[in-house]
């Protein structure tokens, strides 16, 4: 399988994921229903490269070092996500930290001839642990964030 790319809104849990070298979401919403966001944490493979993107910047990215494996909620979350559920998935990722994070707002002129020219939704779209701020498919470009992101084979 040729390497996919991942944009991951982290703005709860960035720096407890990128220096503890992980992704975390739960499995299901809190409503107990599916997420799709949740099931693409399944889909991710090692060598996998990640975008991780938090308060208006890509501040780190990382290369998976292995797939989703069944995880209880980190208790460093604290009350980030409180009403997330318990039973998640973790994906093992090797992180860098950005020295100049990112900020897609200023690069749309070289990011939208790539974007898909309306939002869309698939079981290969953007990894989201970010219930609270979850969206559904690229948008936001007026606010100068893309909330959206596709596993790019």
């Amino acid at each position: 399988m040729s390497t996919r790319y991942w944009w991951v809104n982290q703005n709860q849990t960035f720096t407890h994921e990128v220096t503890g070298g992980y992704l975390w979401s739960p499995k299901k919403r809190s409503d107990g229903a599916r997420n799709q966001f949740y099931e693409n944490m399944r889909a991710v493979q090692a060598g996998d490269i990640v975008f991780s993107f938090a308060d208006t910047y890509i501040k780190a990215i990382g290369i998976a070092t292995g797939e989703a494996f069944s995880s209880a909620k980190p208790k460093i979350f604290g009350q980030a996500g409180s009403n997330w559920s318990r039973d998640g998935w973790q994906v093992p990722v090797e992180f860098l930290l950005l020295d100049n994070p990112i900020k897609p707002k200023h690069h749309m002129h070289l990011l939208q001839p790539v974007l898909p020219s309306k939002p869309q939704l698939d079981k290969n779209a953007v990894l989201d642990n970010s219930e609270g701020n979850a969206h559904s498919g690229p948008g936001g470009y007026e606010d100068g964030s893309y909330h959206g992101g596709y596993a790019a084979d």
